[in-house]
C-alpha cells in the first residue's frame, strides 16, 4: 500500500513541484504556490460540489424534520420517506461527503511532497525527463527561507484561517443540518482553528506554512464564489 500510494500519488506530485521549480527561476517557495493553486483548481469543482449540496441538505432539513415528527415511532418509514424526498430533489445525502474523502490521500501526498522537497536526497525520485537541478535552492522571495520556522508566517496562517472560518460561519444556514449545535460549533472554531494552526505553524518549515496560507486563502475565494453565485440564483 505504501509503495502505490509514492508510486501513484507521491512521486507524480513531487516531479511536477520540481518540474515548476525549475521552471520559476528555481524558486521553491513559488513552486509551492503554484502547486497548491494547481491541485486547488483541480480539486475545486469537487469542492463547490460539496458545499452546494450541503446548502441544498440544509434546505431541506425543515421537511426532513417533518417527516421524523409525523413518522415518530417507525424508523423504517422515516428512512424511506426520507430517501424519497432526495429522490424528488435529486440529492445524493452523500455527494457533500465523497469530494472531501477523495482529496484526503491527495492532501497527505502533497504534505508528504513538500517535506521531501527540503531533502536533497529525494531527487532521486525525479523521472528522466525532469531535469535534476542537483541542490535545491530553499530561499524564495529572495528574502525567506522556506527550510525553516518562521513566526510570522505562522502568524498569517492562523490570521487567513481566521477570516476562512468566518466567512464560513456566515454561510453556514441556520436550519443546516444540526440545528443550534453546528451553529455553536461552528463559533468555536472559528476562534479555535487559527489558534490551533498558529501553533502547530510555530514550529514547522515555512514552506509547509506557506501551503496552508494559500490554500487557505484560496478556500476563501471558493466560498466567496459559492456565496456569490448563491445570491445571484
Amino acid at each position: 500500500m505504501s509503495q502505490l500510494f509514492h508510486t501513484i500519488l507521491l512521486q507524480p506530485l513531487f516531479n511536477l513541484l520540481i518540474g515548476l521549480y525549475n521552471s520559476l527561476g528555481a524558486d521553491l517557495g513559488i513552486a509551492i504556490v503554484a502547486l497548491t493553486v494547481i491541485m486547488r483548481l483541480v480539486f475545486s469543482p469537487l469542492s463547490i460540489k460539496a458545499s452546494r449540496s450541503q446548502q441544498l441538505l440544509a434546505r431541506l432539513n425543515p421537511k426532513i424534520q417533518e417527516l421524523k415528527e409525523k413518522l415518530k415511532g417507525d424508523q423504517m418509514a422515516q428512512n424511506s420517506a426520507i430517501m424519497q424526498l432526495y429522490k424528488e430533489n435529486k440529492i445524493n445525502p452523500l455527494a457533500g461527503c465523497l469530494p472531501l474523502l477523495l482529496q484526503i490521500p491527495i492532501i497527505l501526498a502533497l504534505y508528504r511532497v513538500l517535506v521531501e522537497s527540503l531533502k536533497p536526497e529525494s531527487l532521486n525520485m525525479l523521472y528522466g525527463f525532469i531535469h535534476n537541478p542537483g541542490v535545491i535552492n530553499t530561499i524564495s522571495f529572495g528574502f525567506l527561507n522556506i527550510a525553516v520556522r518562521n513566526p510570522w508566517l505562522a502568524l498569517l496562517a492562523g490570521g487567513s484561517q481566521f477570516i476562512q472560518a468566518k466567512i464560513s460561519v456566515i454561510n453556514t444556514p441556520k436550519n443546516g443540518p444540526g440545528g443550534d449545535f453546528s451553529s455553536i460549533m461552528s463559533t468555536q472554531m472559528l476562534y479555535f482553528f487559527p489558534v490551533m494552526i498558529t501553533i502547530i505553524s510555530w514550529n514547522l518549515p515555512a514552506g509547509l506554512t506557506l501551503y496552508w496560507i494559500v490554500t487557505t486563502i484560496f478556500s476563501l475565494f471558493e466560498q466567496l464564489y459559492i456565496r456569490r453565485t448563491k445570491t445571484a440564483q
